[in-house]
């Protein structure tokens, strides 16, 4: 297989059996069958699931074809997140995360610091992270590109500058996915991302992953799974492998619509600080183009409106996008991000989620209710 299309439709499809379903349905067990000795594939369902070896060998396919990746899934995206960081530091190591990635990795941040892991920051752009990093650093994370702001680094250049010093790469790959970016080819020794998102696609799952080349790292990983118990549901991971064969059809409209978006919105005056990777004028374009695959930079658009006032009657006066948090999914979603608190964003960001809608009539939308915000404004 090497199309990406073809690759999403068949990605962790077991051997054809007659008289079986293609994608077999969820497998419902806390227990198996287990005479002997405890040992085989499944003796428990906190350490393995029929239904979630499929799904993580069809996401192994997708962030490192060919290779003999392991991916490890667990029940959110934070989940994910926290077993890399948790199983990797210890007491008397250091990190370089981001200053600008998502809103939980603070709270995460003082969590490791309690624990007496030393903890620095830098920004995604310009690969400030570089400057972050020394010969204690055990892990670096990385977020590109970033949410909200969009910001990008260099994945293949920061991977090797850290691992010169010993130190190992992660990268969430949430918003690219893994048809708009593979991490491990880049360098990184995990992908990390919420399947919540584009992955799934559809906003109605929570999970996240966690893909490794080397056996080792994967096999820590799966042990903090197991350890805290943070394992999707098997319904939820079906789910997710069923939602994966329309997601190169899914990625490819999301990411045309976004930029036609974002064209669209470069003339408006409210609007300042419009960011996109896929908009040759914007800062993370040239970084974005040389390691995002096939034009595919993401279904998210910032920008920010004068002030909290206006993004709300902006927000209010949409017709074919919710007022949701999230993004990734079929469905349009917008939002005033400084409502949460936890990202440095002026009161009028607006994070927009491009859905799966008809370019024309969402781009409509966006337009009259941007003349419907100002005129009330003026009014």
């Amino acid at each position: 297989m090497t199309g990406d299309g073809t690759r999403a439709v068949r990605a962790g499809l077991p051997e054809a059996e007659a008289y079986e379903p293609t994608l077999p349905g969820p497998v419902f067990a806390a227990h198996y069958h287990l005479p002997g000795d405890a040992a085989g594939p499944y003796t428990y369902g906190r350490d393995a699931n029929p239904t979630w070896s499929l799904l993580e060998r069809a996401i192994s396919e997708l962030e490192s074809p060919g290779t003999d990746a392991e991916t490890v899934v667990f029940s959110s995206g934070m989940g994910a997140i926290s077993a890399v960081l948790l199983s990797q530091l210890r007491q008397g190591d250091a990190a370089v995360l981001p200053t600008d990635g998502y809103q939980l990795l603070p709270a995460l941040i003082e969590r490791l610091q309690g624990y007496g892991v030393t903890v620095r920051t830098a920004p995604t752009g310009e690969d400030a992270q570089l400057d972050a990093l020394d010969d204690r650093t055990k892990l670096l994370w990385l977020e590109t590109p970033s949410n909200p702001g969009l910001d990008v680094c260099d994945i293949r250049r920061l991977a090797e500058a850290a691992h010169a010093r010993g130190t190992l790469v992660a990268v969430d790959n949430t918003l690219a996915t893994p048809l708009g970016q593979r991490p491990l080819e880049l360098g990184a020794d995990f992908a990390v991302a919420s399947g919540t998102k584009a992955l799934t696609g559809h906003g109605d799952v929570l999970l996240g992953y966690v893909t490794c080349r080397d056996p080792r790292l994967a096999a820590e990983v799966r042990a903090w799974r197991k350890t805290v118990g943070a394992i999707p549901g098997p319904m939820e991971a079906w789910l997710a492998h069923r939602s994966l064969a329309t997601l190169q059809l899914r990625v490819d409209r999301q990411a045309a619509t976004a930029l036609a978006l974002a064209e669209a919105l470069r003339e408006r005056p409210e609007i300042t600080g419009l960011r996109h990777p896929g908009l040759p004028t914007d800062p993370a374009h040239r970084v974005a183009a040389g390691q995002m695959r096939g034009g595919r930079f993401g279904c998210v658009v910032s920008f920010t409106l004068p002030d909290k006032e206006c993004a709300e009657r902006f927000l209010d006066a949409l017709r074919l996008v919710d007022d949701a948090t999230s993004f990734g999914g079929v469905r349009s979603t917008a939002e005033r991000r400084g409502r949460w608190g936890g990202d440095a964003v002026p009161e009028g960001f607006i994070r927009f989620s491009v859905g799966a809608e008809d370019p024309d009539d969402l781009i409509a939308d966006v337009l009259r209710a941007l003349d419907a915000a100002s005129a009330a404004a003026s009014g």
